[in-house]
């Protein structure tokens, strides 16, 4: 979906990029000449770490550990804010208690959620991949987090090991240290649970990295690791894993039948048949667990949850679904017209679907490249006719034409063609260094100031916290995905949950949310096994209902807790008499 703010402050990050790119384009213009030693001094010293690439491809994915690690102490471990965190990691504590799904509730109604299935059984609605690898990380160090941070290293040293496969090594590494910024460190990506961009990005560049080593050297090692990419794609973004597949396997097939080295085809089958075994081997575990999740091995995530509580469509062509009957104000809100059916009835007219869809094009253009990365466009025309990576620019129209159709669109949508952007921009910078409007060399110097400006962002985000700058609003828009690191998000239910699991005994707590909540501020999440959990969280549905929980869970101490307080409410529930309890 797209998210949008009502109360939406000033993107003072986005202000402070466009600041300073501008500043870095008039003084190429005016001094091109500037610092030209100490340039040329670093990237001499850049070069020297390129050439050895093995060694560049592990120096950016460590990068990212080292640097995020350090940040710890003004950047925290992200707590979980909004639903989809809470749906992933269901997903996770589900896989780490051996079970692929769980029974559902007896009194699942009111633990009903956003982007969690109740029936056939309790589950998170979403692909598995993002959740195998927080179960990774907390089954390895007790923290889910780790296990993303983890991944997202892979990811920034899988797009510089792909990117040494189309560019020059300098500029792949160049490459990798900027996705470690702009992706890697400052993200939603490594900074929230739910986007699960980094695991499909590192999925799309393993595929883009392996098939030209393929095609050059006929090696079954990079068929297997553009298997691994393909499969890793299909348990994270299979929609767009699968236009991504489309020209890949185009170019694939016609290798293999008019290339000027193909291989024998002995050897040919040998290519195919280890790389297919790992793809075919995912998806039939990917259909048992589509099985034991949603009770047909054919039925793919998403689909049950939609067809239950969502009207509106995915793609363009679709008419919205009958209103179901909610039982939660706050899931009405999210699925009606103040949420996704709102959005829908713009795009969806004659006059809002050209201006939504470049709305979209700009918010995931900030994202991937910001104003930073913009100058090197100015010699985009020079990429469009580059025969180095015109098979990217193929990709890239492709996953247009596909992503042009659906309704939603948030930036790690496009995260499998992650790689094919960043070298696509790469070669823009490549294109503008040799600009030299009246003879004076102001492309290499707009291209030197514009890793300056990059660099500089990541400072000046460090101190957006001390400086009480940045994207501090909730929920946040999509102008704030851009830089975004953990925020005060999420802080007050974790303080609650503690406060509560400190308690003698088991606890239920009810949550009740005043008019206008904000649907994205997630207090109802439970544990796989909630039935047995120390703290019990549940939706208010009025005194009889509630009298029926309360009588289900009747050996806990019960809670109402009002999220919307200020400062949140944390009083005992009001119980008319004991023998309610008994009754």
């Amino acid at each position: 979906m797209v998210l949008t703010s009502s109360n939406a402050t000033t993107p003072e990050l986005l202000i402070l990029e466009f600041s300073l790119t501008a500043l870095a384009t008039a003084t190429s213009f005016a001094w091109p000449g500037i610092a030209a030693g100490f340039f040329r001094r670093t990237e001499q010293l850049g070069m020297r770490l390129a050439r050895r690439k093995g060694l560049a491809v592990a120096t950016v994915g460590l990068s990212v550990i080292v640097l995020r690690l350090a940040l710890l102490p003004l950047f925290p471990i992200p707590l979980p804010f909004v639903p989809d965190d809470f749906s992933f990691l269901l997903a996770c504590n589900t896989f780490l208690s051996g079970r692929l799904a769980n029974p559902t509730p007896a009194m699942w109604t009111h633990f009903e959620s956003i982007h969690i299935t109740m029936q056939p059984t309790y589950m998170s609605m979403y692909f598995p991949g993002q959740g195998l690898v927080l179960a990774a990380g907390k089954a390895v160090t007790g923290v889910p987090w780790f296990g993303l941070l983890i991944v997202s290293a892979l990811m920034c040293a899988a797009l510089c090991w792909m990117l040494q496969a189309w560019l020059p090594p300098g500029w792949a590494l160049l490459g990798g240290f900027i996705s470690v910024l702009r992706l890697g460190v400052f993200s939603y990506w490594t900074n929230t649970y739910h986007a699960g961009g980094s695991l499909a990005a590192l999925g799309g560049a393993l595929v883009l990295g392996g098939l030209p080593r393929l095609m050059k050297t006929a090696k079954m090692r990079y068929g297997l690791v553009a298997g691994v990419g393909i499969s890793i794609l299909a348990l994270t973004r299979p929609y767009e894993g699968v236009l991504m597949c489309i020209p890949v396997g185009f170019v694939l097939i016609r290798w293999l039948v008019k290339g000027a080295n193909r291989p024998r085809p002995a050897a040919a089958a040998g290519l195919v048949a280890a790389p297919l075994a790992v793809i075919l081997a995912t998806c039939a575990w990917f259909g048992f667990y589509d099985y034991r999740a949603f009770g047909n091995p054919l039925t793919p995530p998403y689909a049950v949850n939609r067809a239950t509580y969502a009207i509106a469509p995915y793609y363009v062509w679709q008419k919205p679904r009958p209103v179901p009957v909610y039982r939660h104000e706050v899931m009405r809100q999210f699925y009606g017209k103040r949420g996704e059916m709102g959005f829908f009835n713009q795009i969806h007219s004659v006059k809002g679907f050209i201006p939504y869809t470049l709305l979209k094009v700009g918010f995931a253009f900030l994202f991937y490249a910001g104003f930073a990365l913009l100058p090197p466009m100015i010699v985009v025309h020079r990429v469009f006719r580059d025969r180095r990576i015109r098979f990217l620019v193929v990709c890239v129209l492709v996953m247009a034409a596909g992503l042009v159709i659906e309704i939603f669109m948030l930036p790690h949508y496009l995260a499998p063609f992650t790689a094919a952007f960043y070298a696509f921009g790469l070669q823009a910078m490549r294109h503008m260094r040799f600009w030299k409007p009246e003879g004076r060399a102001m492309g290499l110097a707009l291209v030197r100031l514009t890793v300056v400006v990059c660099v500089l962002m990541a400072g000046l985000r460090v101190l957006a916290e001390p400086m009480h700058f940045g994207p501090g609003e909730f929920p946040p828009s999509n102008w704030n995905f851009t830089w975004l690191g953990p925020q005060h998000w999420g802080v007050e239910r974790a303080e609650t949950e503690k406060n509560l699991e400190n308690q003698a005994g088991e606890q239920l707590v009810i949550v009740r949310y005043y008019p206008g909540h904000e649907p994205l501020d997630e207090w109802v999440y439970n544990a796989p096994d909630i039935d047995h959990s120390k703290v019990v969280w549940a939706r208010d549905m009025g005194a009889e209902e509630n009298l029926r929980l309360i009588q289900y869970y009747r050996d806990r101490t019960v809670w109402l807790v009002e999220p919307d307080a200020n400062p949140v409410r944390v009083v005992r529930y009001p119980i008319a008499t004991a023998a309610d309890i008994e009754k």
